[in-house]
């Protein structure tokens, strides 16, 4: 791939499916208000197919909406317990020790899961598997608070995590395969790529709310509802052909098995067993301490893991006429591409981070309590929702590289004003609000460039597993970043205060030792921040614009509803 690129080329499509790729995306019907392709899955599992399915403006807006919500709800899942832990914890009677599997169990089978369910929807279908993510988190959220005990919630919790594993990489899939390249794709994957981190900030702010004004099992209902919704929407909106032919018609023709046998279940074992194993060891380090043997023992055994899927992917890769591997390792050799996968962990490590710390400043040392914090969220909320229509109409017009440079410089800053002793009794206006800006303009700006990247630089065939990939990097890098930046805390925690690691405690109000770990841990989040900038300046100095518009007027796929009228 050269350096200097418009957008990049599908790095695993052959010769003959770019050509039907090219042809497809803007062979326009005159009966179409959007003219799309989507790849179907043969009784063989092949991909070679390419039909159109209509789509009006209305419903092309709605569908983005759906998707985008996807992606909204697992990030808002993640973040809205992290206020409401100390009600959780008094009413279901949870040590502060282990409140945080609250959280850990919903990121752990998330994280772990996203490459399996990845592939089964580029076999199975990604229509099908989206509906049934969304069903499942449905089920899953609601019966959640219901749960009497500790053990009974924390496994809801990770059920959870498996639905939302299934429907957040598809949802990237199916706009991959919906949407030809042009305005419209450089606005849904804008509208995407913000969902996320709105969900982060949005999560904070929901769940300050709700936990004022009434119970926190609420929150999970607030949670059920907008999955539901989310489940009925895509039943509706999705497209039938893009999984044509549907799982009925499989089953109808006995290749169920057959399609079985397609996905890669000894690749899919090794990554889950190596995920697991290596995230239940960076959330217990900090917990039962990094000097434990079975924390390295378990992190030495994930780690080998890991190097066996490479090598058991790059042998099914050698067999094109075997089982397909779950991840195609070649791709790994395009420098932008894994470079791509290092700004993805290392930024999502800094913006998560950056959550947490302020979170923790606000409401642990400085003793606000959860409206009073949310507040201090509002202005990422009201500026993400306004930085996510900009860069849909940045990205076809601003080089790639400068967009990438200015999202991981804000992240970065946003920490470095954290992080630098600026007085307690200075004004939230003079610095506070300017670092939640900052934050959300980066990751609103961060997020759609590296995902809108990743779905142009595959086939349609992978465009799922290849959101699972981007997903799981970014679950990697906050799994990380978020244990090494709280052993960072703990560690200054336990040297100001004179205690052992063990015995060091939570942040306490007004505790100088407190903020001073805070700071420090801050530090770490502009490095990490700053470092995904370096790569960004080194791989990408020469890319232009990816989401560059073609010249054909109707490039962009999308008809008006009174241009078909004309015709007719």
């Amino acid at each position: 791939m050269p350096r200097s690129i418009d957008a990049p080329t599908p790095i695993a499509a052959s010769d003959t499916d770019t050509d039907k790729h090219s042809n497809a995306w803007y062979d326009h019907d005159e009966t179409e208000t959007v003219s799309h392709t989507c790849v179907s899955s043969g009784s063989d599992g092949s991909h070679d197919k390419l039909e159109k399915a209509p789509l009006s403006r209305g419903r092309a807006i709605a569908l983005v909406i759906t998707l985008t919500g996807a992606a909204f709800i697992n990030t808002l899942s993640a973040q809205a317990v992290v206020i409401i832990l100390p009600a959780m914890g008094k009413t279901l009677n949870i040590p502060d020790s282990r409140l945080q599997w609250i959280v850990s169990a919903y990121s752990l089978t998330f994280g772990c899961f996203l490459l399996l369910w990845g592939r089964i929807a580029d076999i199975f279908g990604k229509r099908f598997i989206f509906i049934a993510g969304s069903i499942w988190v449905t089920l899953a959220t609601a019966l959640n608070p219901l749960m009497p005990n500790e053990i009974a919630f924390d496994f809801f919790r990770g059920l959870h995590g498996l639905g939302a594993a299934a429907n957040v990489p598809t949802a990237i899939g199916i706009l991959g395969v919906t949407f030809p390249p042009g305005k419209a794709k450089n606005y849904a994957f804008a509208a995407y790529g913000a969902g996320a981190p709105l969900g982060s900030i949005f999560g904070s702010i929901i769940s300050g709310i709700i936990a004022q004004y009434s119970s926190w099992k609420w929150v999970f209902g607030f949670m059920a509802i907008m999955a539901a919704a989310i489940s009925i929407a895509g039943f509706a909106l999705i497209p039938n052909s893009d999984d044509s032919p549907t799982l009925a018609a499989a089953l109808q023709g006995g290749s169920v098995g057959a399609r079985l046998k397609l996905v890669d279940w000894t690749g899919g074992a090794l990554i889950t067993v190596a995920l697991i194993a290596l995230l239940f060891a960076l959330t217990e380090g900090n917990v039962v301490g990094w000097q434990t043997a079975w924390i390295s023992n378990l992190i030495l055994v994930s780690l080998l893991l890991i190097v066996a899927f490479f090598f058991w992917q790059r042998r099914l890769e050698k067999k094109p006429d075997g089982r397909p591997p779950l991840i195609k390792v070649s791709v790994f050799k395009n420098r932008q591409f894994t470079a791509v996968m290092f700004i993805m962990g290392l930024f999502f490590a800094s913006f998560n981070n950056f959550l947490v710390f302020a979170t923790y400043y606000y409401q642990d040392y400085l003793g606000y309590n959860p409206i009073q914090t949310m507040l201090r969220f509002l202005p990422t909320g009201v500026g993400g929702i306004f930085v996510s229509f900009a860069v849909a109409f940045l990205l076809s017009r601003v080089p790639t590289a400068f967009m990438l440079i200015c999202g991981t410089f804000s992240v970065s800053i946003a920490s470095l004003l954290f992080a630098v002793p600026i007085p307690i009794t200075t004004s939230y206006f003079a610095w506070g609000m300017w670092a939640m800006l900052l934050s959300v303009v980066g990751a609103d700006i961060t997020w759609p460039c590296l995902t809108f990247f990743t779905s142009q630089a595959l086939p349609a065939e992978d465009q799922a597993i290849g959101g699972a990939l981007i997903n799981a990097v970014g679950q990697m890098g906050r799994a990380i970043g978020l244990a090494i930046a709280t052993a960072i805390q703990t560690a200054v925690l336990a040297h100001e205060r004179g205690v052992s690691v063990e015995n060091v405690g939570a942040v306490q109000e007004l505790d100088y030792a407190s903020l001073l770990s805070i700071r420090i841990a801050s530090w770490f989040n502009f490095a990490i921040g700053v470092t995904a900038m370096v790569i960004v300046c080194i791989a990408f100095r020469k890319m232009e614009v990816i989401g560059r518009i073609a010249p054909e007027p109707d490039a962009e796929g999308i008809k008006e509803e009174h241009e078909l009228r004309s015709r007719a």
